[in-house]
């Protein structure tokens, strides 16, 4: 009974893509060990403490411990885990931590076998243990969380030859890119001269006793992708150097622990020998990996431009690592009809979590079978790849841009609205991206000429009242506005940092924030004193991007914050409204304001209205005013602001803020 009621208040279970299990810490080494972790990793007991998806609980005594592996149970690697201890962990204490989980593991009988450590982006180490052992190292001390290694995958498989990519304009030739693969035959006369095999080779046993394992076989991945990125015929980038990082094994097979030794491998070399203009190309995707995402998310912050390919198993990249981290750029692919690619029962990965789409379907480039063969493949690491080629043709043209302005630029020149997103589930059409990636053509530096704008959508909120759903940009972009979308129309509101709120009879509500890059941009929230009342621009430098409300009252879709007028939000008394207001040099702002239309469909009368910027001009705000009709959502999708309602015998407009960052001319122009 005693030994039960310890377990119930030592874990807790949290399901979000992967199993999570909060634990309760123990410094001491007592004798008696109670089964913190299930042993099938399925439910059991609750924690009294609630939990968040994806975090890890308070329990008793503040302690905080989190054991998570993937939820594809074939993807998983049973007693192989990496221990994650804090950020600011010592390397000292990683090492006694070390040596202190040996010791209690042998004074039970139960070899560790350390395999790797870590001190980059993550401090921790990689260990082969019973599960036994895991329950003692669960108890150390400075441990953050516990994952269980897991594999990773190349997303690509032979297909037909029909098409062939053909660059034009700058070839790519200051940038770097280092591939996260397996073999690349650097003697093909499409990479020969551009391709380094690196040093590093962390990769599996091959699966299976007799495995195929000819030299063609194991470089006929990476060999492919080395090509799209730089090929001298086929490739994006063709001046472009390409740096072989190996964690993929002949069958296109890694691990988790090996992707992270990999990025360690690169922060190390960038450390030694820095570069301006790089890009990490990540052709693979595993289970909803913490730890992957970590390591990722450290590249971007050392100014890497990180691509990740979305996975071909039509289903929520959100689900999958390394492409549900946001502040990689994760690609979709697309046929050659700028269709979603499709792969008899898989096909490309979808949702939120992916930000464009490009060529991925019968891709020709470099076959390994010899030093002058072509083959054509499809996959999402063709489209990753692809992106990569783009990434280092705008980094070796404007060398000075960061990662989010490289992303920003490329979804600027993107190919909007021509894929068919209805046979998606629901929930993803709104916020999968219709945007198709093409080379930029050579030009001068958009980032610091333009006002670059993207929407970011959170994942939808839970169904209770007030339940919220929060989107963050990226480091490096200001938010210009944010907005909530309920698709049923129940909401309370948004509030900046973009946090929507649940509607009292809502099914889940997303948050939307419009993310924007341009050089010299700040943005503020300003809040109105009291509900009803007027917020407005305070500084004449200022120029309003955006509103925001929030009620707590029960509210229709017709009760939300809009502009008014080029400075101020209004809002009706039981909203609380602010305005989001914005300084750059030479910004520019204006209201676009238009009435709904009717419109008769199978399913009856509505009202819609898209409203677009001009050229030039960039979306910042999308919002609706009504005095009748319950308006179901204002959405903001690329550039343009779309809002549909109920039909009603009262008015009902949509407006729209569209900004621009004024052309700056020559002196000479000027003077002339």
């Amino acid at each position: 009974g005693m030994r039960r009621a310890s377990a119930k208040i030592g874990w807790a279970l949290c399901l979000c893509a992967s199993l999570s299990v909060c634990l309760q810490d123990d410094p001491e080494d007592a004798e008696r060990t109670p089964d913190l972790i299930p042993e099938d990793g399925g439910a059991g007991p609750a924690a009294e403490t609630p939990l968040s998806c994806c975090g890890a609980g308070i329990l008793q005594g503040g302690a905080r411990h989190l054991w998570t592996r993937v939820f594809q149970a074939a993807w998983r690697m049973p007693g192989q885990y990496l221990v994650i201890l804090q950020r600011d962990t010592h390397e000292s204490q990683v090492q006694r931590s070390i040596r202190r989980l040996r010791a209690r593991a042998a004074r039970r009988g139960q070899p560790v076998e350390l395999l790797q450590t870590f001190s980059g982006a993550l401090r921790g180490f990689l260990v082969k243990m019973s599960r036994e052992a895991l329950q003692l190292a669960v108890k150390l001390p400075h441990v953050h969380y516990i994952e269980e290694d897991s594999s990773i995958f190349a997303q690509s498989a032979p297909w037909n030859l029909q098409r062939l990519l053909r660059p034009y304009g700058d070839d790519g030739g200051m940038a770097e890119v280092y591939l996260m693969d397996g073999s690349v035959q650097s003697t093909h006369r499409e990479v020969e001269g551009r391709v380094l095999i690196t040093d590093f080779n962390h990769v599996p046993e091959e699966d299976g006793v007799r495995v195929h394992r000819q030299v063609s076989q194991c470089d006929s991945h990476g060999t492919h992708l080395a090509g799209v990125v730089s090929g001298s015929d086929s490739g994006v980038a063709r001046g472009a150097a390409v740096n072989l990082v190996r964690v993929l094994n002949c069958q296109g097979k890694g691990t988790v622990s090996g992707a992270l030794a990999g990025m360690e491998y690169i922060r190390v070399s960038l450390q030694a020998r820095p570069a301006d203009a790089l890009v990490v190309l990540l052709p693979f995707i595993g289970g909803f990996s913490r730890s992957l995402n970590t390591a990722c998310r450290d590249l971007v912050s050392h100014g890497a431009v990180v691509i990740a390919a979305a996975g071909n198993h039509r289903d929520d990249a959100c689900l999958y690592s390394p492409a549900s981290e946001p502040e990689v750029i994760t690609v979709g692919a697309v046929n050659s009809a700028d269709q979603l690619m499709s792969q008899g029962a898989g096909g490309s990965n979808f949702g939120r979590c992916v930000d464009v789409f490009a060529p991925g379907d019968d891709i020709v480039s470099a076959s390994s079978d010899c030093s002058t063969c072509f083959t054509s493949r499809s996959g999402t690491s063709q489209a990753a790849a692809h992106a990569a080629g783009i990434a280092a043709v705008i980094l070796s043209s404007n060398q000075n841009v960061s990662p989010v302005q490289v992303l920003q630029m490329m979804l600027h020149h993107s190919i909007r609205n021509t894929i068919n997103l209805l046979p998606l589930p629901e929930t993803q059409r709104l916020n999968t991206p219709n945007l198709v990636a093409k080379l930029t053509p050579p030009c001068h530096s958009l980032a610091d000429q333009e006002l670059l704008c993207r929407s970011v959508w959170s994942e939808r909120s839970g169904r209770d009242r007030g339940d919220m759903a929060v989107s963050r940009c990226r480091q490096g972009e200001e938010m210009m506005s944010c907005s909530s979308v309920a698709p049923d129309g129940a909401r309370a509101g948004e509030a900046i940092t973009c946090v929507a709120h649940n509607g009292p009879s809502g099914h889940g509500v997303y948050a939307v924030a419009r993310c924007c890059v341009a050089a010299g941009l700040r943005c503020q929230p300003y809040a109105g004193s009291e509900p009803g009342w007027v917020a407005q621009c305070v500084d004449s430098q200022q120029h309003l991007s955006g509103c925001t409300s929030h009620s707590t009252a029960e509210l229709l879709s017709d009760s939300r914050s809009h502009p008014g007028h080029r400075r101020h939000c209004l809002a009706r008394e039981i909203v609380t409204s602010q305005a989001v207001c914005c300084h750059a040099s030479s910004l520019e702002c204006h209201l676009v304001c238009r009435g709904l239309i009717p419109y008769l469909l199978l399913s009856g009368l509505f009202l819609q209205v898209e409203l677009s910027c001009l050229p030039g001009w960039t979306l910042t705000d999308c919002k609706a005013v009504s005095e009748g009709s319950i308006v179901v959502e204002p959405v903001a999708k690329d550039n343009s602001c779309l809002v549909r309602g109920a039909a009603g015998e009262n008015r009902t407009a949509g407006v729209a803020v569209c900004c621009r960052v004024t052309p700056q001319r020559d002196p000479e122009t000027k003077a002339n």
